[in-house]
């Protein structure tokens, strides 16, 4: 049953299966999306956290591993404001786990990354990676041009139908519908959040009936069973995230790797309090010990700066109380195995279950 292998997006970016393994800034590694990209999938690498030279450094790294399509992500949110007020609060209310782990002073509120700009541009244009996706909506108009300029495929999340017709009007070439189940960042870049809680199972089809270009099915997969289901509800392709966090390629510390695959498929999370955008991850201390406390919180990325400290001295001492543990609600379902290994199981998968389904 090889019929699902191909279709105008997969024929377009050169893949041999349509599952793309999702950026996870901060998780994926250049290893991971060449495995993936090697494979015949579409391999990515989430660069909004870091340098645009450090992005060039790992696109290379990315080509010399393979000739394949892969796919460089990009935030795009709105430009922070620095509260002077929310700052310092959230000092005071991050200080005592500092003090518990002996980090010394809680940092001062500081813009930490940038959203998608110039320097980001130039990197782009050097590199030529073929897929440029981007997360919280669509860049600034004049570099969303340059973009496409290029040549380069664009891809963007939607959480719900509004949003996936503004990206199409804004000249996408396809569109992640992102399942409330999600993993990571919510991609919502509308008011009201709440219109983004939509289920992968509903969010799907509404989708493909409502724009013409290819839609990729994204929250909650992690086997063939969840592939299958998506291409009947009418997605060009898949995009994994969670299932690809407990790979060997994954950079996510011992302590997420291990609560992966223990940690129930009802222990998942929707807080602001890590980043200050709502994001998906397994409870620990800290999300039940600062909900309520959202006021507070610095505009997204701000409060990164404050609370990235804290995330590292918890992961290296083996602690989940203060690591943001991304994970989506499939994941009781992950598996330990190599990058690679998991997208020829997803596609054996796949098959068995559409041969089966005739």
């Amino acid at each position: 049953m090889s019929g699902w292998k191909q279709n105008h997006l997969t024929k377009r970016l050169n893949m041999n299966v349509p599952i793309i393994q999702a950026p996870m800034a901060g998780a994926s590694t250049p290893a991971m999306a060449a495995a993936v990209s090697r494979g015949g999938g579409l391999g990515s690498l989430g660069v909004s956290l870091q340098s645009p030279d450090k992005t060039r450094d790992d696109c290379r790294a990315i080509h010399a591993e393979t000739n394949g399509a892969y796919n460089i992500n990009f935030f795009v949110h709105k430009e922070p404001v620095l509260d002077a007020a929310r700052g310092e609060a959230m000092r005071e209310q991050l200080k005592p786990y500092y003090d518990e782990l002996g980090l010394g002073e809680v940092p001062e509120a500081k813009v930490s990354s940038e959203p998608f700009n110039e320097d980001h541009l130039a990197a782009v244009l050097d590199m030529m990676p073929p897929v440029v996706s981007f997360h919280f909506g669509l860049p600034r108009a004049d570099l969303f041009k340059a973009v496409k300029d290029a040549g380069l495929f664009t891809i963007s999340s939607a959480t719900n139908v509004r949003e996936a017709k503004a990206l199409k009007a804004g000249g996408i070439d396809a569109i992640i519908a992102q399942g409330f189940e999600a993993g990571g960042h919510r991609g919502t870049f509308e008011e009201p959040y709440e219109d983004g809680w939509v289920g992968t199972m509903a969010l799907v089809p509404q989708i493909v009936d409502a724009v013409d270009v290819p839609v990729i099915a994204a929250g909650g997969i992690m086997d063939g069973r969840g592939i299958a289901a998506a291409l009947a509800l009418g997605a060009s392709a898949v995009q994994l995230g969670t299932a690809f966090l407990s790979t060997p390629e994954s950079a996510i510390p011992q302590v997420h790797r291990e609560l992966l695959l223990t940690a129930g498929e009802d222990e998942t999370r929707l807080t602001h309090a890590f980043s200050g955008r709502p994001s998906r991850g397994i409870e620990n201390r800290y999300i039940r010990e600062t909900k309520g406390g959202e006021a507070n919180f610095p505009d997204f990325p701000i409060l990164n700066t404050m609370t990235g400290p804290l995330k590292k001295a918890s992961a290296e001492a083996g602690l989940g109380d203060f690591v943001s543990l991304w994970a989506g609600q499939g994941l009781g379902m992950s598996r330990a195995m190599a990058a690679g290994e998991l997208l020829d199981k997803l596609t054996a998968e796949t098959d068995e279950v559409l041969g089966r389904l005739g």
